[in-house]
């Protein structure tokens, strides 16, 4: 049995790798802040499982960590748009609060310092028009939200080879699924449909980004675990690469139940400055550790579009 900690664990993708460590039958200390994003519905789920014990806190201002095996990181402020408007959160977040969980890891004595393993992003890398990125490519972030994120990553190689803090560093691509707060692409479409509204959508919709379920993305961390090398960085690839424009068109003709002309629910008129192109990774490593996405996505999608239909989220 192992004993973990996961910030964020209230979250979009932290809820998701609590439920999977929960069923593995290992003892899980969530912490989360209970921002605006946060799921508080989820509680009473986890709670209602002896080997869960919660924490309502800020990872800036957290004072002590128990002895834990792993210290998952998923406590992240994530929406571009909000980086864009107010960097502020994005940088006390995403850097200060890094950096003060390392400090905390750091006062453990070595043989029990957890190995850290810090949820990142594919942003780090900027966008690529043709090719994948590797773990070995420069950063070149394009936004405040992943210029927070790739100074977190570069805090936490520093302190490994400064303190020897074990760590590991995930890089997924974008993350869908059941429970994503409504600021994100698919979510957003269907709560402007429920409403009667047009779907604002970046440009004209081409910009391509690479879509991983985030079970996909808890299942990628848990093979890790089990048999990734440590102090190692790993993309985590979806394999399903689609314009954004693609991806509400199909969600249009989920939500209807027939093939509709999207541009009559779309407003193209919407900008996002520093728009990155293209998004896409080479999982090579992690794939050689026996990993791989299970999850289809226009059959994951469909599920979605009911469950938003069917439960309104503000």
């Amino acid at each position: 049995m192992k004993v973990v900690c996961i910030t964020g664990c209230l979250g979009f993708m932290g809820s998701h790798f609590t439920r999977a460590c929960l069923k593995k039958g290992w003892m899980v200390w969530g912490v989360d802040k209970k921002t605006y994003a946060a799921h508080l519905d989820l509680l009473p789920e986890f709670g209602n499982n002896k080997n869960f014990r919660f924490l309502e806190a800020d990872i800036v201002e957290l004072d002590h960590i128990y002895d834990v095996d792993y210290f998952f990181n998923f406590a992240a402020e994530t929406h571009v748009d909000n980086s864009i408007m107010d960097s502020a959160r994005f940088t006390r977040t995403n850097i200060v609060g890094v950096e003060n969980l390392l400090e905390l890891i750091r006062g453990k004595r070595n043989y029990e310092m957890p190995t850290l393993f810090q949820i990142s992003t594919d942003e780090v890398y900027g966008d690529i028009i043709n090719g994948r990125h590797k773990e070995t490519d420069p950063l070149k972030p394009s936004n405040p939200y992943s210029a927070s994120k790739a100074a977190a990553d570069m805090l936490i190689l520093g302190w490994h080879r400064t303190h020897n803090i074990p760590f590991n560093i995930v890089r997924p691509t974008n993350n869908y699924g059941i429970c994503q707060y409504p600021e994100k692409l698919i979510p957003k479409a269907i709560k402007y449909l429920t409403l009667g509204k047009k779907i604002p959508l970046h440009g004209d919709g081409s910009y391509v980004r690479n879509w991983l379920h985030a079970e996909d993305t808890a299942s990628a961390i848990l093979q890790i675990v089990e048999k990734g090398e440590k102090n190692k960085i790993y993309n985590v690839s979806g394999n399903y690469e689609d314009s954004n424009i693609k991806v509400i068109s199909k969600v249009l003709n989920i939500y209807f139940g027939k093939n509709v002309s999207p541009e009559q629910y779309i407003q193209f008129n919407y900008v996002r400055m520093g728009e990155d192109i293209r998004y896409s990774l080479d999982d090579s490593a992690i794939r050689s550790l026996g990993w791989t996405n299970s999850k289809i996505f226009d059959d994951e999608l469909v599920k979605i579009v009911e469950y938003y239909k069917n439960k309104f989220l503000w």
